[in-house]
């Protein structure tokens, strides 16, 4: 069964507001101009991943052709434009991809910072919340890299299509990774539908979000996109394990570990896979692809150690990293 399609968001400044309001009308209606915009902030980001969701699962009362408008294609690319040159300029970049896959096993900020500090000052409350801002992410988790598979050739192709296998439920519904973390939601009292929590999520975890699209939609951007793929499934097992162990402690559904305990020996595969077999064949094949595989890494890492740079700050000033306050309770949709 198809699951409903959540209403547009609220928006978060002036381009966004006439984006939503856009977006009720006919398709073919004139975009708006577009501006000089904050490339992580609230208004970019989350009119970013109005204009992406559109290629997802779309928004409730807005018409499909919106999909291809040219007008609102152009004003998508103008704000790309502005995101892409900030994460250019915000990276070292390079050539050397062993070097950077091999740095994504030293400790680093990001989740193992946030689960660092769940695990001395944690509460149901905080990982829950945690959770929220996850699912922006988790309930889209693979579907940005399926776009890359027909850009790729041979080896790579096939190996990648192997992991993109594993994250879909190796054919089976009710193992698809989004699935499993809908379930998670529902576990830990949250709602477990599609983009529930998207008015609460702030720009950081949009902007990571955002990444993601924008790689998987541009051919050019295919082994960026790589390489972020990479840096999720090396980084992911220890992590996972971290954060299985929170959930037992912190909420009893068995959901709540369960997706997490999923993904330890599935990614500690899928790292050999994406090094050796999706990256190392790629780069036999096309030697030039490295700058856009180490690019891929580090704006992955970038856009990671924002997102843990402003829950911690909040978490450590005693306020919500989210927009609102969760609420006390949600709603057990069964639609995801």
């Amino acid at each position: 069964m198809t699951a409903p399609r959540r209403p547009l968001p609220a928006p978060r400044g002036e381009l966004s507001a006439q984006v939503v309001e856009l977006l009720t009308r006919a398709p073919g209606s004139p975009a708006p101009p577009v501006g000089e915009l904050d490339p992580y902030g609230e208004d970019l980001s989350l009119t970013l991943h109005t204009c992406y969701e559109l290629h997802y699962q779309g928004f409730a009362e807005v018409a499909d052709g919106w999909e291809w408008d040219p007008g609102l294609l152009g004003l998508r690319g103008a704000l790309e434009r502005q995101f892409l040159a900030a994460l250019r300029a915000d990276v070292e970049g390079g050539d050397d991809v062993d070097g950077e896959l091999a740095r994504l096993l030293e400790p680093t900020d990001g989740d193992v910072g946030i689960a660092g500090y769940l695990a001395e000052h944690g509460t149901p409350d905080l990982l829950r919340e945690y959770f929220a801002h996850r699912s922006i992410y988790h309930h889209i988790e693979a579907d940005p890299y399926a776009w890359v598979i027909p850009r790729l050739r041979g080896q790579p192709k096939a190996a990648l299509v192997a992991v993109e296998f594993d994250e879909f439920g190796g054919g089976r519904g009710e193992r698809v990774h989004a699935r499993l973390f809908a379930e998670l939601l529902a576990g830990a009292d949250l709602d477990p539908g599609y983009l529930r929590y998207l008015d609460l999520v702030p720009a950081p975890m949009l902007a990571l979000v955002d990444m993601m699209s924008l790689l998987g939609l541009h051919r050019a951007l295919r082994a960026a996109s790589v390489g972020h793929f990479a840096s999720v499934e090396i980084t992911s097992s220890p992590a996972s394990r971290r954060l299985a162990a929170l959930a037992r402690e912190l909420l009893p559904h068995p959901a709540c570990a369960r997706f997490y305990t999923e993904h330890v020996e599935a990614d500690a595969v899928h790292e050999q896979v994406m090094r050796h077999e999706v990256i190392a064949a790629l780069l036999a094949d096309e030697p030039g692809a490295a700058a856009d595989i180490v690019f891929g890494i580090q704006a992955t890492n970038l856009l990671e150690d924002r997102f843990s740079g402003h829950v911690l700050g909040r978490w450590a000033a005693g306020r919500t990293s989210l927009r609102e306050p969760l609420p006390q309770s949600a709603a057990a949709s069964t639609e995801v």
